[in-house]
């Protein structure tokens, strides 16, 4: 896979010309997220990974071209645009095949790259822990091994004294030690791919028992659109101190921090890697062992970004890829976010209309944060029932758990027991059970 960026002077020297396709009966390209700016995403994709824009192209066409994606006539004119530009990097808001991708180089004379390409490459500027690294190195080299043919140049060299432009057709004198090096370069990049699985794999296994070992706490996630203030929001809840940045993919690894909703009840509360518009299916793939937390919670809070433009299709987006993570049936609360950059009042009319049990919120400047505490606390607790309980005053954990989840009235002390009068959810009274003989439960439905 290329480079997109070799050292810090590349990066500022880098000059893209943005290519946006759209087809018969589409608005937009592909799901692209706003219906009035069809290159916004792919904009601040390729500023976040540090390029400037130095031109943007919108081709309309009946169809995808084969060969070329739009046609030998308009890969002309976006040679003519780098040119004048003086740009150096063509990236289209689309994946392109190996092929597709050669055959424009050759015409327009410059880099080109593929929407997922620039995606991996910010995921991978991004990635902090070892856990990130390693799942962002098994998405590129899940991107590249397909592409190893037509993107590995080195074959050319040792194609048997071959010339490059015999190579490339694979004419006389590139069998051999050329092909020999393909398979072996394949056989390299399977082995790696195999050990990255391997490692993530353990990785996921322990996620999976951290999540379990925290199956005595009401589990809630922060899921959306990538650059929708959910650490923000975050840290507004719980204090957690968790950087913050207004560019996409911020965030990689996932923050869990203990959430105290008052009135007795504590939950846990965690961050997870933004979501986004045609995300790459093995990006998804690589980072399942991430996104453990999403599959494992109670409630999800969906943060979406309300005074974005395309906040509906943000919002689509999201709901298609907790559909892959067959996360998509949980329970939900949608916070409309960022609030306070809504300049049109008729905006959150329209929101209102559309999504009426959604919540109006502004990360930054704390607006009904209380509202948000309130309708997860109404979720934690579910329906709330009254009971008597008789439990075992040695066994701390049950002590312990009685303390975190019940809302107690009434207690009296009789040998090594308590008689304790409360009021608890159905969830955690089911759990509750789970102590045996240490605990003896007589229930009254609380109307």
């Amino acid at each position: 896979m290329s480079e997109l960026y070799q050292n810090e002077s590349d990066v500022l020297n880098e000059r893209a010309i943005l290519v946006s396709v759209i087809l018969p009966g589409s608005d937009t390209p592909g799901g692209q997220a706003d219906n009035d700016d069809p290159l916004g995403e792919l904009r601040s994709l390729v500023q976040t990974a540090g390029a400037k824009i130095a031109g943007e192209m919108i081709v309309r066409r009946s169809r995808i071209h084969p060969g070329l994606y739009i046609g030998t006539g308009k890969a002309g004119e976006i040679a003519e645009a780098v040119e004048d530009a003086e740009a150096n990097l063509v990236v289209f808001d689309a994946d392109l095949s190996p092929a597709q991708i050669r055959d424009l180089e050759k015409i327009i004379q410059c880099r080109v790259l593929d929407r997922s390409e620039v995606i991996l490459d910010i995921f991978a500027a991004h990635a902090r822990s070892r856990e990130a690294k390693l799942q962002v190195e098994l998405a590129q080299l899940e991107y590249t091994y397909p592409r190893l043919r037509h993107m590995w140049t080195h074959l050319e060299r040792i194609a048997g004294g071959a010339t490059s432009a015999a190579a490339s057709v694979g004419g006389i004198g590139t069998r051999g030690p050329g092909e020999k090096q393909l398979e072996i370069d394949r056989r390299l990049v399977q082995k790696r791919v195999s050990e990255l699985k391997r490692r993530i794999a353990e990785i996921d296994k322990r996620k999976q028992r951290t999540i379990k070992s925290r199956r005595g706490n009401f589990l809630i996630c922060l899921v959306g659109y990538t650059n929708a203030g959910k650490s923000t929001l975050m840290n507004l809840l719980t204090d957690a101190g968790v950087g913050v940045a207004d560019k996409l993919f911020a965030t990689l690894e996932t923050r869990t921090r203990r959430w105290n909703l008052g009135d007795g009840q504590i939950a846990l509360l965690s961050d997870t890697v933004g979501f986004i518009g045609k995300l790459p299916h093995h990006l998804v793939a690589s980072f399942r062992a991430t996104l453990e937390e999403v599959i494992g919670a109670d409630l999800l809070l969906h943060v979406a970004d309300a005074s974005a433009p395309g906040v509906e299709q943000q919002i689509q987006a999201v709901k298609v890829v907790l559909d892959e993570l067959e996360c998509g049936q949980k329970e939900q609360l949608l916070l409309l976010n960022k609030t306070d950059r809504i300049i049109d009042p008729t905006v959150r009319t329209v929101l209102v209309d559309k999504h009426p049990g959604a919540i109006f919120t502004s990360a930054s400047t704390g607006e009904n944060a209380q509202a948000v505490i309130e309708a997860v606390l109404q979720k934690v607790q579910g329906r709330q029932i009254r009971v008597t309980i008789e439990a075992n005053c040695a066994n701390g954990l049950l002590m312990q758990y009685i303390a975190q989840h019940a809302r107690t009235t009434d207690r009296e002390y009789h040998d090594s027991n308590v008689t304790l009068e409360a009021t608890i959810s159905e969830q955690h009274l089911a759990k509750l059970n789970a102590f045996g003989k240490d605990v003896k439960i007589m229930t009254d439905i609380e109307k």
